[in-house]
């Protein structure tokens, strides 16, 4: 029976019927505040109707209604599984047994993670890299996109729809009610699109630099991007591609994230003096105090800079747990192409600017300095020399941009 929720066209041939998620505010460790898409699509041939990814199984309600407002979901040949993870296959099991589909597809080692996922009932075949499948005046092709951004990751294509079904690669987590990016304030999705490949793609820079290179030499010219997550792109689509390869090179820039946190305003007060050396040096700095600052907004940030300054009190005879967080994250998705250094207030011993200097090195941060570190309250003196790491800091980004 249809719901209150309807299919969105793609073109005559082609819906969206995913769901939206208004509540999501956290995708494991990732700040989502504004909430997020599980985008899935029916593909119906004159011969097959496919369904491409499932959704989040708490929305399994949702994606049949949409499919139901086009058609008898029991009536869905053949469904395909782009990326296992569970915000796409979460409500596979439950589609498939009330579907009962002649097969379900999914790359060979999405094969073994679906297995993993569900177990050895859930019946599902291995596709090839360049494989294709007539559905009668429509195909759709498989392409392997291996590690964009989990090992079985691959994309589905339709060459006469010229739409790419491209799982999580060009994705943002942002829920809307529209569908397209031409109907979203573009600011507002360049910085979501930045956001989500800082902290999900960041990673595998090199990766995504090939995979974005191989989905253009397929020699199609897109007509929709359609992402597993937020807007669909049709409008921006040579911008995203080449924001992607952008990315993925992390080309030094003038702007300095100044990370910090402080627990009687001592090292905030070098944070400060750090960033008036850099304005006046040149760079542009981007001071992010961590009592309002989430660790993915960081990331975003790092994404596009050159510079990492991190200001590390000590608290007992550690880093700051907050810092410790943040900086824990961003080294596991190896940001490059950074020099850095670290400052920091202490009371009994200079532990905090220790550890964080630890793992900048660990980060591959090109270190500009010694940790400077300041017993108790800094004098001017100490933030004068703040002032000069930032002018130095301001120097190097010059001659690197």
């Amino acid at each position: 029976m249809q719901g209150p929720f309807k299919a969105v066209p793609l073109s005559d041939r082609v819906f969206w019927v995913g769901a939206v998620d208004w509540a999501l505010r956290n995708f494991h460790g990732y700040a989502t505040p504004g909430g997020t898409t599980y985008n899935a699509f029916l593909v119906r041939g004159e011969k097959k109707t496919v369904l491409i990814d499932t959704t989040k199984k708490a929305f399994l309600d949702e994606l049949l209604s949409r499919i139901a407002s086009v058609m008898d979901p029991g009536k869905i040949d053949i469904i395909v599984s782009n990326h296992a993870e569970m915000d796409h296959s979460g409500c596979l099991p439950e589609v498939a047994a009330l579907v009962k589909p002649e097969k379900i597809l999914a790359s060979e080692p999405g094969v073994q993670a679906l297995a993993g996922h569900f177990g050895p009932d859930l019946k599902v075949q291995a596709v090839k890299d360049g494989e294709a499948l007539d559905l009668g005046g429509l195909t759709l092709r498989f392409t392997a996109t291996r590690m964009l951004h989990w090992p079985e990751s691959m994309v589905t294509w339709s060459p006469e729809e010229r739409i790419l079904f491209a799982q999580d690669i060009f994705g943002s987590h942002l829920a809307t009610c529209e569908r397209f990016d031409d109907q979203v304030d573009e600011s507002l999705l360049d910085w979501e699109a930045a956001k989500y490949f800082a902290n999900i793609l960041m990673p595998y820079a090199v990766i995504v630099a090939k995979g974005v290179e191989k989905l253009k030499s397929l020699g199609v010219k897109w007509k929709i991007l359609a992402t597993d997550h937020g807007p669909l792109w049709r409008s921006r689509i040579e911008d995203i591609l080449e924001n992607y390869l952008l990315w993925s090179e992390q080309r030094p820039t003038k702007k300095a994230v100044v990370l910090y946190e402080t627990m009687w305003g001592s090292t905030e007060k070098m944070a400060r003096a750090v960033a008036a050396g850099l304005i006046e040096g040149g760079a542009s700095p981007k001071v992010m105090p961590l009592s309002g600052s989430h660790r993915s907004d960081v990331a975003t940030e790092v994404l596009q800079a050159g510079a990492l300054l991190v200001g590390a009190p000590t608290i007992n005879a550690g880093m700051y747990p907050s810092l410790a967080d943040t900086l824990t994250y961003l080294q596991s998705l190896k940001p490059k192409n950074l020099v850095g250094a670290v400052f920091g207030s202490y009371g009994w011993g200079p532990v905090g600017v220790k550890q964080a200097q630890a793992n900048l090195l660990v980060m591959k941060v090109e270190t500009l300095a010694e940790p400077l570190a300041v017993k108790f309250v800094p004098t001017p003196e100490d933030l004068m020399k703040c002032k000069e790491l930032g002018l130095k800091t301001a120097k190097v980004l010059a001659e690197r941009v």
